[in-house]
């Protein structure tokens, strides 16, 4: 949900606000980055190809605005492969650089429920050039999300079922506990990378099981102790 801003002094109308909605509050989270760590689970990076065991962690980016939280994911252009991916949402409060894991989890402000949606077959496409995802991954309404639930409700979650269901048949099933590098370990890592901020996101991967999508399809995604999140393809 976009936040509309009142400034003059440009030469365009600035965009407006990336935000999520926080559950109960009436308060929006503002969305600075959306970091997105690649093949965090075991089983989805050997579905891809890979050898889970011999890869450090690596992050590619979507852009703010490419989260909705409307419950509709428009099925995009110059692609007749889109695909689901569950995920975790951690939301940061706080930034910083070269975090240390142990301290890592004081930065979380909450987390949520996404869903990173892929133009599988342009993302191949650009693999086998070796050029970077962004036409895979980072194009608009890519990132439908539920609703931030604060750390002070929930606590930080370390394990529990991650699901996804289209139309109602199961496709993605996980655990939060199989996650190859923890939020703390993502934390730390991502800073010794960047300069985090307040207002970042990190989606943390997701299960195997991953699959094509069309127009009328119903995503029912679920991570347990953190909520649910429905979309339809239109």
């Amino acid at each position: 949900m976009n936040a509309p801003l009142a400034m003059t002094g440009y030469v365009v109308q600035p965009a407006p606000i990336a935000a999520l909605p926080v559950q109960g509050s009436d308060k929006l989270f503002p969305i600075h980055r959306i970091y997105c760590v690649g093949r965090n689970y075991a089983e989805h990076a050997i579905e891809m190809g890979h050898d889970p065991s011999k890869e450090p962690p690596f992050f590619f980016q979507k852009n703010p605005d490419n989260i909705v939280t409307d419950g509709k994911f428009p099925y995009p252009s110059k692609t007749s492969d889109v695909h689901h991916e569950i995920e975790m949402v951690v939301a940061l409060s706080k930034g910083g650089d070269n975090i240390p894991v142990e301290t890592a989890l004081e930065h979380v402000f909450g987390y949520g429920v996404g869903l990173d949606m892929t133009r599988r077959d342009l993302q191949g496409e650009a693999k086998k050039l070796g050029r970077p995802w962004e036409v895979g991954k980072a194009f608009e309404a890519s990132a439908p999300c539920g609703p931030l639930v604060p750390v002070s409700e929930i606590g930080h979650p370390n394990s529990g079922a991650v699901t996804l269901k289209v139309n109602g048949e199961l496709r993605q099933q996980g655990d939060l506990n199989q996650l190859i590098w923890k939020v703390p370990e993502m934390i730390s890592y991502l800073s010794g990378l960047f300069t985090l901020q307040p207002g970042d996101i990190i989606m943390t991967g997701t299960p195997a099981g991953v699959g094509a999508v069309v127009r009328g399809d119903v995503l029912e995604g679920y991570v347990e102790g953190v909520g649910k999140l429905e979309v339809v393809v239109v």
